[in-house]
Formats: C-alpha cells, sequence, structure tokens
C-alpha cells in the first residue's frame, strides 16, 4: 500500500457502466475481502472496470477527515442497575431490598438509620419500590409514593443512608375492568386485576342494597371505572372508584360519582337517585354470617333462646363500622355483650355492636359518628365462644332482622342539580354502556 492511501483522505472513483462482461464471482469476492479490509482501516474505496469503449470517465474526489483516534466501548459492567419490586403480603424489609438486589450489608446499615428506617412503615401491599444499585449491591438510591402522596427518597450519604419526603406529582389515568363471580369478590376482582381498594370501594357504594356476605352468586357480573394514579409513568396506586354496574341475581345495580362545586360528592344512580342508604346492611367488610336472626340453642346457656340478632365471624382485630350517623349511648362493658357500643339514631333507632376486643380512639358516650366510622374491633369478650361480632338493630327498642328490614334511602338530588348532574356523568354512563355491549358481544 502506498502513501497516498494511508492519508486521511478518500478518493472515490465513479466510472461509467461498461458494456463488457460483469465480474465474475471470484471478482466478486475479491472485491468484497477488499471492501472488508479497506474498512478495516477505515479507508474506503470503490473500484470499477470497464473495456476501452471510448466513452469518457467521470471523477470525482470527496474528501473526508476522518478521526484520528477511536472513542474506547463503555464498560457496561460498570453501570448501575435499576430495580423494580411491590411489597407483597407477609413481606419485611430485608426481603423487599433483598428482591431489589440490595447488598446484606447495606441493608443492614440502612436498617440501623433510624430515619431512614422510618420511612419503610409507609408501605403497603402492592406499594412499587424502585431502587439503583451498583453491579456489587451497592443501594445508590430508593424511592416509593406513599399513600398520602409523598414521594420517598432515600440516599447513601457519608457511609449511612438519609430520607427525604416531597409531594409526589402524579397523573390519574382511567382504567376499565370487568369481571364474573365465581365464588367471591375478592377472587373475582383478583382475576379481572382490579385492586383491592376498588373491590372494596365497589362493596361500599352498593352496601345499602347488596350484602356481600350472603347475596352474591355465582354467575354474578361486574364493570368497574376507576383511576389509577402514576409517578412518572409507574402506577403507584388505585384511586377513587367512578362508575360501577353491579350484576346480582340479574338485578342490574349502576353507580356514578358526582361532586360539583361546594358539594361533598357522592355516588348516583345515572338518573340522579342517592344511592346511599340510611344504613349499610353490614357492619363488617367481607366476613361470614354465622348465626342469623332466629331461634338458636345458646353455646353457653344450654337452651333455645331468640337470638335477636346477626352474629358476623371474623378474624380479631377486624375493624367494626358504624351503620348509620348517630351519636354514642354507651361505650363500655355490659353482661354478656362484654365490651359494647350502642349507637343513637333518628325516629328512635339504635344500633348495637357487642364482643368487641376494644373501641377506637375518641370513642365514647357523647360522641358524634358518621356512617362508615371505625368505631371498634371484633373480639371474644362476654357470652361468646369465639372471636365475632354481634350486630343488633333496633325500632323503639324492637329487635328488627337487620338483613331484611327495608332501609331508609338518603337524601335525593336537588332539583337544581340535575342538569350539571346529567353533563358531569355523561360520559361515564357512556363508558358503563361501551363495556356492558363489549361484554354481551363476548358472551353471545
Amino acid at each position: 500500500m502506498n502513501n497516498d492511501t494511508q492519508r486521511d483522505s478518500q478518493r472515490i472513483v465513479a466510472q461509467s457502466p461498461a458494456s463488457g462482461p460483469k465480474p465474475g464471482p471470484a471478482r466478486a469476492i475479491a472485491l468484497g475481502a477488499a471492501a472488508v479490509a479497506a474498512s478495516l482501516f477505515a479507508v474506503v474505496a470503490a473500484f470499477g472496470t470497464v473495456q476501452d469503449s471510448g466513452i469518457p470517465l467521470t471523477t470525482l474526489s470527496i474528501e473526508q477527515q476522518l478521526s484520528p483516534t477511536i472513542e474506547p466501548v463503555s464498560d457496561d459492567s460498570a453501570l448501575p442497575y435499576f430495580n423494580e419490586e411491590r411489597f407483597q403480603r407477609g413481606d419485611t424489609v430485608a426481603t423487599l431490598l433483598d428482591r431489589l438486589g440490595v447488598d446484606d450489608a447495606d441493608t443492614r446499615r440502612l436498617m440501623a438509620q433510624p430515619q431512614a428506617a422510618a420511612q419503610f412503615r409507609w408501605l403497603r401491599t402492592g406499594t412499587s419500590v424502585q431502587a439503583r444499585t451498583s453491579p456489587e449491591g451497592n443501594l445508590l438510591d430508593l424511592w416509593f409514593v406513599t399513600p398520602f402522596d409523598k414521594l420517598v427518597k432515600i440516599q447513601p450519604r457519608d457511609g449511612s443512608f438519609t430520607a427525604e419526603q416531597q409531594p409526589a406529582s402524579l397523573t390519574a389515568e382511567v382504567m376499565m375492568k370487568s369481571g364474573e363471580i365465581r365464588s367471591s369478590l375478592f377472587a373475582a376482582t383478583d382475576n379481572a386485576n382490579v385492586p383491592d381498594t376498588v373491590a372494596v370501594q365497589l362493596a361500599d357504594v352498593f352496601a345499602g342494597d347488596v350484602d356481600f356476605h350472603r347475596d352474591l352468586r355465582k354467575g354474578d357480573r361486574f364493570t368497574v371505572v376507576y383511576e389509577m394514579m402514576s409517578h412518572q409513568g409507574r402506577m403507584v396506586r388505585s384511586g377513587r372508584l367512578l362508575a360501577a354496574e353491579f350484576i346480582n341475581q340479574k338485578r342490574v345495580l349502576r353507580a356514578v360519582w358526582f361532586q360539583d362545586e361546594g358539594t361533598k360528592g357522592g355516588y348516583y344512580t345515572p338518573e340522579g337517585k342517592n344511592l346511599r342508604k340510611a344504613f349499610l346492611r353490614s357492619p363488617l367488610e367481607f366476613s361470614r354470617v354465622t348465626s342469623g336472626f332466629a331461634m338458636r340453642f345458646h353455646p353457653l346457656l344450654q337452651k333455645w333462646r331468640a337470638h335477636k340478632g346477626v352474629d358476623y365471624g371474623a378474624p380479631p382485630g377486624t375493624r367494626v363500622k358504624v351503620t348509620g350517623d348517630g351519636v354514642v349511648e354507651l361505650a363500655g362493658r355490659q353482661d354478656g355483650y362484654g365490651n359494647v357500643i350502642t349507637v343513637r339514631h333518628n325516629s328512635g333507632l339504635t344500633t348495637w355492636y357487642a364482643h368487641l376486643s376494644g373501641f377506637a380512639a375518641g370513642i365514647r358516650k357523647g360522641t358524634r359518628v358518621s356512617q362508615g366510622d371505625v368505631i371498634g374491633y371484633v373480639g371474644q369478650t362476654g357470652w361468646a365462644t369465639g372471636p365475632h361480632l354481634h350486630y343488633e338493630f333496633r325500632v323503639n327498642n324492637e329487635h328488627r332482622n337487620p338483613l331484611t328490614i327495608a332501609l331508609p334511602a338518603a337524601e335525593p338530588l336537588g332539583a337544581g342539580r340535575v342538569t350539571i348532574f346529567r353533563s358531569i356523568t355523561a360520559t361515564l354512563v357512556a363508558r358503563l354502556d361501551m363495556l356492558r355491549d363489549t361484554n354481551l358481544a363476548l358472551l353471545e
């Protein structure tokens, strides 16, 4: 190779096509090899052969300055790792950090820092946690969003770890899901990838019309439209249930969320009827009925007697909700009821909650409570053979069956707000219609 071909410039010679024979395979292979060899030295040359046909040749020169050096390829082994995991039921912080690839030594150092370790108390089942680590497993930073929409960020500093919280910038996205009841509501929502928090809202919305302890049937269907909150493109938690349809024993129930300026907001039928009842059907979430409103053989007194309430079997500590607005008349211990709370409502109505393990903070005689407030916790006090809640519904001190009594509805939507309601909720109703049509088409 002469000195001209070693210069940092290239000369490309373009010639007219020849009328003679084309190069054979051996020549083509040689040209290919030459091109490969030339490219290895960052010099590109194009060659052509023609027979002397009298056609003048045209020469085109292009000067290209080549870089005198070749940039080294970066070492990927030195790049950090990004990992994302969800905090699962039964997880500890240590097992979560292990799945995120954090070295055991860094895990111990992190948990030894009170300020940083305290941030993990905000973790809930399903919380998405992101971490950046070195190839050796050293924690470079970790972050997640709390249930109160705060961004927690943990970073190493001077041999230890620091933590800070700042408001998280969240974006709401609308999700739509449908499912069918096969065994339970939670099993059906799990199969449809609907978050548990949305399932609870679904049950709460229709709690005045459906007793989810005893009214569910195989083949019942549901449709939900709800918010999912995302942070920097990652889903971090579910938001509000915006609309829902529940088909229970061929009875179609629908709800849409409505809130205009200066109002508390609530769920209504698409026609504007308030779905909130004056009382909930059940004071517990998703427990089983162990003893109904009827005659029964008392396990302690060893004789038949009227059971003037409903017993809900549930694990100790399960939250007990007041079923209607009212004022606490008693929060203490009373004979066979054990720890009991009685609440006085309007029109001579009272509700009783017995065998509690304890009372919620602030619950005492004279406390005003609102429907759905947690007032106590399931226990086994008084004449109870196992942990459960005994619930009574009385009208002028006469016992009534809380499972069958007709519950009064809450105040309806005012006439002046109907037009606003329909304009705001029209899109939600259209989504329910679209999902219903889709489901019917799939079933056909």
